[in-house]
């Protein structure tokens, strides 16, 4: 039976080959033989060949075990971390409290998550002695890439939508 491989867009493709010539590289530079890192991780020379290719057919699990052998495992705990538009998404989904809804429209919406759900997913980074100077107070700020992509791609961020709210006119209707 023939293996299945993923189908991926072309700029994927092309990260996952930058990836795996990265991973060529850190082999050269540790002066290890193609044999000696394929034995070391358990698999074939031509599944690292594959891999080093950027090859898609390729498991995560042979990735890993490569960066394992290299000594650069710990670099997989960056990726997805900060995520900002899952964030982003996430808190325009959240409940506006004090606030009456608009009269329903005949299209059937999806209802937000409750609080406690909501409050649950919520990820924040606790403050420690080693916090960067992409953290602030123990948030982790986006980087700066995330932050171009938000100004030329003209995603309103929760944070300038609310910057937009005139506070004069929320406080007045307080009173009353």
């Amino acid at each position: 039976m023939a293996k299945t491989i993923s189908l991926l867009l072309p700029s994927t493709a092309e990260f996952l080959r930058r990836l795996g010539d990265r991973l060529r590289i850190a082999r050269l530079r540790r002066r290890l033989s193609a044999k000696q890192v394929a034995e070391r991780a358990g698999m074939s020379p031509m599944t690292l060949r594959s891999l080093e290719r950027g090859g898609s057919g390729v498991t995560i699990g042979a990735y890993v075990a490569v960066m394992q052998v290299l000594g650069i495992e710990k670099d997989l705990d960056l990726l997805a971390q900060a995520d900002p538009m899952g964030r982003e998404l996430q808190d325009a989904r959240l409940p506006a409290h004090g606030r009456k809804t608009a009269r329903r429209s005949s299209a059937p919406v999806a209802s937000p998550p409750s609080r406690a759900r909501s409050a649950a997913v919520r990820v924040t980074v606790a403050p420690s002695s080693n916090t960067s100077a992409g953290e602030i107070g123990g948030v982790r700020e986006p980087a700066e890439n995330v932050k171009d992509w938000i100004e030329k791609s003209g995603f309103a961020s929760s944070r300038v939508l609310a910057d937009l709210i005139d506070p004069v006119a929320r406080v007045s209707k307080k009173k009353h």
